[in-house]
């Protein structure tokens, strides 16, 4: 994981729990945003909106596929955060 994102990763849940309207604690590293939470593609495209403001990073559409899940956003964001520096 890139070091900021272990750094901001209790943030980076926290946004996720608020753009997707769930707790915190229902949601795991591996949960399904979609199957498990009952998330819709237009959160998920709301959730990279998001993430891009927040962290100053421009995300490949074609990474879109993988931000299902909380470990796909820490990976993804990593991955953008490491082109950016």
């Amino acid at each position: 994981m890139n070091a900021q994102v272990a750094e901001r990763a209790d943030e980076i849940k926290a946004l996720v729990c608020r753009v997707l309207e769930v707790d915190e604690d229902q949601v795991g590293p591996r949960d399904s945003f979609l199957d498990d939470l009952g998330a819709d593609s237009m959160k998920l495209i709301e959730l990279l909106a998001n993430l891009e403001i927040e962290f100053d990073v421009e995300v490949d559409p074609a990474e879109f596929a993988r931000l299902v899940d909380l470990d796909g956003v820490y990976a993804v964001l990593g991955e953008a955060l490491d082109r950016r520096d």
